[in-house]
C-alpha cells in the first residue's frame, strides 16, 4: 500500500484490487454530534438534470442504489413507475468483505467491473467528480457514464428531478407523481416525512445517548399513530392518487418490522398501525413496487452472514426472518379502493 498525492490538502491511501490502484475512502466526517445524537452528512452532488451541464439524454445516465437502502430504493420504484427504465440504466450495488474500506462494489457486473464507467467501487467515480470528497460515498448516485462523474447524490431531490426533468422521456401513460396543482402540499408533505418518519427512524437507530435515541424513537412511533389517523378516511396521502410521498413513506414502512426493528429493542410494528399496515399493502400491489422490493435482501441478518466475534444470534431475525414468505404476507389485498373516488385506479394520468 502506497501514498499518492491528491490535492493540496491531504494525501491518500491507495490498494491493489486485482491490478487496479484502488483507493481507501477517508476518514469520514463524524456524523454524530457532542450530545450522541446522528446528523446525517449533506448531499454533495446536486447537479440539475436538464441542465446545459447535465441534459436530459437517453443512455447518458445510470443510477447505482442498494436493494438494503430506503433513500435509494425509491428512486429505482420511479424509475419503473414513469416507464424511464429504457432511458436511465439501474445497478444495484453491495459490499464485499475487504480488509480496507472501499465501499459499495459493482458486485453484479462481470468480474465487478460496472461496463458503463470501467469503475469497480462507486467510491472511484465519487473521487473522479471531487478528488478532495471526504464524505460517505453514499446510494443513490446518479451517475453520468459519458464523463464517469457523480451528477446527483440528492435523494431528497432525486426523484423529483426524475418525474419533472425527465417528463420528455417518461412513457406515455406514466402517472403524475407529483402533479402540478399539488406541488406544494408534496414539498411541505415530504419535508415533514423526512423529519419525522424517514431521517427519525436512523436518528433513533444510529444514536449515541439515551436522550438521542428517546427523540428519534419517539418522533418516528408518533408520527406513524399520526399517518395511521389520516389514513383512515383517504387511500393515499393526498387522496385518491399515489404521489411521490407515498413512494418515500413506503420504502421506509417496509422496512420496519425486519430491518429497523433489530436495531431499536421492543416497538411497534407495522400491523400496529391497522390503517397503515393496510395502506403499504395497497401500494405493494402495484408491480413497481413489489418489483424492487427486496424483503430478504435488507432483512436485518446481517451479522448472521458475517459473524465476527460480537454475534449474538436472535431467534426471530436469524431464524424465523429467514424462512418467512414476506412477498406472500404482503400480498393480501387491502381493500381500501373503497376509500377513493376513482376505486380502479391508484394514479393520476398525465
Amino acid at each position: 500500500m502506497g501514498k499518492t498525492e491528491m490535492g493540496k490538502e491531504h494525501m491518500a491511501d491507495y490498494v491493489d484490487v486485482n491490478g487496479r490502484q484502488i483507493r481507501i475512502r477517508t476518514p469520514e466526517v463524524s456524523e454524530i454530534d457532542e450530545n450522541g445524537y446522528f446528523r446525517r452528512q449533506s448531499n454533495a452532488f446536486t447537479g440539475h438534470l436538464g441542465s446545459k451541464e447535465h441534459p436530459v439524454e437517453k443512455g447518458r445516465y445510470i443510477l447505482f442504489w442498494s436493494t438494503g437502502c430506503a433513500w435509494s430504493n425509491r428512486a429505482v420504484i420511479v424509475i419503473d413507475l414513469l416507464g424511464l427504465s429504457e432511458a436511465v440504466k439501474t445497478e444495484a450495488v453491495d459490499w464485499t468483505d475487504r480488509p480496507e474500506d472501499l465501499g459499495w462494489e459493482f458486485v453484479h457486473s462481470p468480474g465487478h467491473i460496472n461496463p458503463e464507467t470501467g469503475a469497480q467501487f462507486l467510491s472511484e467515480l465519487y473521487y473522479n467528480t471531487d478528488g478532495d470528497y471526504k464524505g460517505r460515498t453514499t446510494v443513490p448516485a446518479l451517475v453520468d457514464y459519458r464523463t464517469k462523474t457523480v451528477v446527483n447524490n440528492d435523494f431528497q431531490m432525486l426523484t423529483v428531478l426524475l418525474e419533472t426533468e425527465f417528463s420528455p422521456l417518461h412513457h406515455p401513460e406514466a402517472p403524475d407523481l407529483y402533479p402540478v396543482r399539488q406541488k406544494d402540499k408534496i414539498d411541505r408533505l415530504n419535508s415533514w416525512l423526512y423529519q419525522n418518519v424517514n431521517d427519525a427512524i436512523y436518528r433513533a437507530c444510529f444514536a449515541r445517548s439515551v436522550e438521542a435515541y428517546y427523540e428519534g424513537y419517539h418522533t418516528f412511533f408518533d408520527s406513524l399513530s399520526v399517518l395511521n389517523t389520516c389514513l383512515e378516511k383517504q387511500r393515499f396521502l393526498l387522496g385518491d392518487y399515489i404521489t411521490d410521498s407515498d413512494i418515500r413513506l413506503f420504502t421506509t414502512l417496509a422496512r420496519l418490522d425486519i430491518n429497523y426493528s433489530r436495531h431499536l429493542g421492543p416497538c411497534p410494528g407495522l400491523s400496529d398501525y391497522p390503517n397503515l399496515w393496510d395502506y403499504a399493502r395497497d401500494l405493494y400491489q402495484v408491480p413497481a413496487f413489489r418489483r424492487h422490493t427486496h424483503f430478504q435482501e435488507f432483512a436485518a441478518r446481517q451479522d448472521s452472514d458475517r459473524r465476527g466475534q460480537n454475534f449474538r444470534f436472535h431467534p426471530y431475525y436469524d431464524m424465523v426472518v429467514p424462512g418467512t414468505d414476506f412477498p406472500k404476507l404482503w400480498s393480501v389485498p387491502a381493500a381500501r379502493e373503497k376509500l377513493s373516488s376513482n376505486p380502479s385506479h391508484r394514479f393520476m394520468i398525465k
